[in-house]
């Protein structure tokens, strides 16, 4: 089960667990996290900005979000520079970016970011930028 935040386009954020996301489905559920009972809800991919795999929901209010590479990091993949269109900048290693696909997989700059990959929604990116190393 993993640990999952999806954010809408228009700001709103669903917090919770899911089984079934895959990259290539319209789309897939969450168990809330949070909810006195636990509610099952269908989330549709086309509404999304991405869904962040994360390591704990509550995420680390304390940490400082950093778009700068570690030199020391050898993560697999090409640098890429992700501008979304309500103008949040992530910058990270894709393995999978093609500019036809309906999203992309990135893993963060920040090593320290309580997202361990990020599904980025083509859709709701401005522009995606490589990175020469």
């Amino acid at each position: 089960m993993d640990k999952v935040v999806a954010r809408y386009r228009n700001g709103r954020v669903v917090k919770g667990f899911t089984v079934d996301f895959t990259p290539f489905q319209d789309r897939f559920h969450i168990v809330e996290a949070g909810a006195e009972t636990p509610q099952l809800r269908e989330i549709l991919v086309a509404e999304l900005k991405g869904v962040f795999f994360v390591k704990d929901l509550a995420g680390d209010l304390g940490h400082a979000k950093s778009n700068v590479f570690d030199p020391g990091d050898w993560t697999p993949g090409r640098k890429v520079r992700v501008q979304f269109k309500d103008g949040e900048v992530l910058a990270g290693f894709t393995p999978d970016y093609l500019p036809v696909r309906a999203g992309f997989f990135l893993l963060p700059a920040d090593l320290k970011s309580n997202t361990d990959r990020c599904f980025v929604i083509a859709a709701a990116a401005e522009k995606v930028t490589p990175i020469s190393a």
